[in-house]
């Protein structure tokens, strides 16, 4: 070997030892992490930083469990999901094959630009697309981009961008079961919901604060008509989805303020910050009406979706009284008055 070489293969040491502590750096960051949000902020932090990448994004399935949770934690700043992109599954495997190396592209780089995230637009011209998966299923990848076509050429060697992949997988299969654990310990499993023990917490919370400030509160008591029907008629399965239909409207008609919750069974809870009872009345009545217009559709069958409620505010509330109970209280009874009216207009 002549002294050149010698110089050429100590170099190419010296370089890939560089690239390894870089690597090194970023996996020892990244494996203590059990957040979404704290993962996906130093992960693409690292990863520009140690290896000087100016964009670095991650792509995510549509409809993929870890993307639904990820939506779940990520509140409604949706601070998680800037730097993330959601795209069709056939549109994802169209462009990188079943492979699961990583994708280098310098040239034709337009199709590649759905797994951009949405309402941002990079100088590009080389692009390295690293599959991410999660018990052996792939659901999406790690990109990075550069405005240099020499940076990821598609002969070059994926052997490190593969292990840095695989170390994101493992991250993201540690902080998805963390943050599983969490989200259940506030949430319903089956609405994504608040629990009934977290309502309670928010609501003597809400109750004291509306007291010590003077300011209206409203608590509504809301179940489903007729659900031993509909779980008689079709089955459980289909009643778990009426369940899940209705606490998506709730939300979607729901203001910022308000809470909305799972109380058990086809009982809900929504809490009305600043809201009278009036208002309360005016604002529910909306929804029940929203929610006959909006009937679950399952099959080629329409079910149709019929609601009652009932409300109690702070002027139910005495000056000893616990607030928070009497409210809950009071709006059940409520309930359960307009229940049994219907049961007896029925039979007459």
């Amino acid at each position: 070997m002549t002294e050149e070489q010698s110089i050429s293969v100590l170099q190419r040491l010296k370089d890939n030892e560089a690239l390894l502590r870089k690597f090194y750096a970023v996996e020892k960051k990244i494996l203590s992490i059990l957040s979404f949000k704290d993962l996906f902020d130093v992960l693409l932090a690292e990863i520009k930083e140690q290896f000087n990448i100016p964009f670095v994004w991650l792509s995510f399935i549509k409809n993929s469990d870890t993307l639904a949770l990820i939506d779940a934690m990520s509140g409604p700043d949706n601070t998680i999901q800037s730097d993330i992109n959601v795209i069709e599954k056939s549109i994802f495997f169209a462009l990188i094959g079943n492979q699961t190396e990583p994708v280098l592209a310098n040239a034709d780089l337009k199709p590649f630009y759905q797994l951009l995230p949405e309402g941002k637009s990079f100088l590009i011209k080389s692009m390295a697309i690293a599959p991410i998966t999660m018990d052996g299923e792939t659901i999406g990848s790690l990109n990075q981009a550069d405005a240099s076509e020499a940076r990821f050429q598609p002969d070059m060697d994926t052997f490190l961008l593969e292990q840095l992949a695989a170390k994101v997988s493992l991250c993201l299969s540690n902080v998805t079961a963390h943050e599983k654990l969490e989200f259940l310990a506030y949430h319903d499993p089956l609405t994504g919901l608040l629990n009934r023990r977290v309502m309670e917490t928010v609501l003597k919370r809400e109750s004291g604060r509306a007291r010590r400030y003077e300011m209206p509160l409203s608590v509504v008591f809301m179940d489903l008509d007729y659900f031993k029907a509909v779980n008689d008629t079709y089955g459980h399965e289909v009643g778990d989805q009426l369940l899940v239909h209705l606490a998506r409207n709730l939300e979607e008609k729901s203001r910022e303020t308000d809470i909305v919750a799972r109380f058990a069974g086809d009982e809900f809870v929504v809490i009305l910050p600043e809201t009278a009872g009036e208002q309360a009345h005016a604002l529910m009545d909306r929804v029940k009406r929203h929610l006959e217009e909006t009937p679950l559709v399952y099959g080629d069958t329409s079910i149709p979706v019929s609601t009652s409620f009932g409300i109690a505010s702070m002027d139910d509330v005495g000056p000893e009284d616990d607030a928070a109970a009497v409210l809950l209280k009071k709006a059940d009874e409520r309930l359960y008055v307009i229940k049994e009216a219907r049961k007896t207009n029925a039979t007459r």
